[in-house]
């Protein structure tokens, strides 16, 4: 069982104390906190893993933590946790495909006519059309981490349909 260091100074007590009787804190940092105080007060680690829910091998590695590094140490080190699949390129690529114009969206033409860029390719931006067109120029992305993405940045991906839109040709007409 890993022992308390005894030169803890009389703020860094206050503040461990504090921490571990907080209500709005981390939930982690007031576990980790609790765990140490226990110890103080001359627990052992099984009654303290007990008591605060944890495995005996949590509490041998938070107090070996507090020991090395202090107050520091009851928080999570840096780089902890899941890496990002995609580069910060990546994800700007995806958002810069969403604001151009679909290659399947006619336009008109100098010449007067009303031509797509690519007869076979979406004419609207779907999120289904987003996440291909991301693999095409070589991003591996999935559907869902498109859409994330997206909204993350407020970025449309759709455009918003007019209430008066219509496919009747006599729409104008009933609408006097």
């Amino acid at each position: 069982m890993a022992c308390l260091r005894r030169d803890v100074r009389e703020w860094e007590e206050r503040q461990v104390r504090k921490l571990a009787g907080a209500r709005h804190a981390p939930a982690d940092w007031i576990q980790r906190a609790r765990i140490v105080v226990l110890s103080w007060s001359g627990m052992r680690g099984p009654a303290i893993a007990e008591q605060v829910g944890c495995h005996l091998e949590t509490v041998r590695r938070r107090l070996r933590r507090f020991n090395a590094e202090g107050l520091d140490g009851l928080g999570d080190r840096p780089g902890s946790g899941r890496k990002p699949r995609l580069t910060q390129a990546e994800r700007s690529q995806i958002i810069a495909l969403a604001k151009n114009t679909p290659p399947g969206r006619p336009r008109w033409r100098p010449w007067g006519e009303l031509e797509a860029d690519d007869e076979t390719g979406p004419a609207v931006w779907t999120l289904d059309a987003l996440t291909a067109a991301a693999r095409k120029s070589g991003i591996t992305v999935g559907h869902s981490q498109v859409r994330r993405i997206l909204l993350a940045e407020g970025v449309r991906w759709r455009r918003t349909r007019p209430w008066s839109t219509s496919k009747d040709p006599g729409f104008a007409a009933k609408e006097r």
